[in-house]
């Protein structure tokens, strides 16, 4: 091997320290304890970040975000990876397939886009194309679905432009923001994906 190649290849990975996975603007590499810092757990204790999702009922504190960690860090059946911003190696989210069930070969989708300068910017519809590629190419997942509050119009758009097919509505199962609200649950086949 060249030793132009040799320095290109110590450079990226200078850059992108344990990449998982690459897109454009950002990688994806696996949480790591050294992440649960006070920023990451502020995302998980700020109202406006939390604002569709179950997280901010209960304070997050360090040694919790720790047990977390622990926990899916063991787990196969969870694939949760940081999301980092290439120009800056800055952790600025969370996706991952979650719940996964090798038998039936689906699994769950979720995301946190934790800084809020990042939001709209296309690095979360990034992170789900990457992971989902991953899940299908790599994991042999059939299947992939999310659920999202019906408030959270922009999930929405996003799951639907990317494949994701509205398949259900469970009535009032989220009580968020002082009222019940609906459910929308989206499914994306491998077969649908690949089309």
């Amino acid at each position: 091997m060249s030793a132009i190649v040799q320095k290109l290849k110590r450079k990226i990975i200078n850059i992108m320290p344990n990449s998982f996975l690459t897109g454009n603007k950002i990688y994806l590499r696996q949480i790591a304890e050294s992440d649960l810092t006070e920023n990451y757990q502020s995302w998980f204790n700020n109202p406006e970040i939390c604002r569709f999702n179950a997280h901010h009922r209960f304070p997050n504190y360090k040694q919790n975000m720790t047990e977390y960690y622990n926990s899916v860090i063991k787990s196969r059946n969870n694939l949760i990876l940081a999301i980092i911003d290439k120009k800056n190696n800055k952790h600025i989210g969370n996706v991952s397939l979650q719940d996964m069930d090798l038998i039936n070969k689906t699994a769950e989708l979720a995301i946190i886009i934790g800084d809020k300068f990042y939001w709209g910017k296309g690095v979360g519809r990034e992170a789900l194309q990457l992971i989902i590629s991953h899940g299908f190419d790599s994991l042999n997942l059939n299947r992939v679905y999310c659920g999202t509050s019906e408030d959270n119009i922009s999930m929405q758009k996003l799951a639907e432009s990317i494949g994701f097919i509205k398949e259900g509505v469970l009535r009032q199962a989220l009580y968020k923001n002082g009222r019940y609200q609906d459910i929308i649950n989206y499914g994306l086949l491998k077969d649908d994906y690949r089309k």
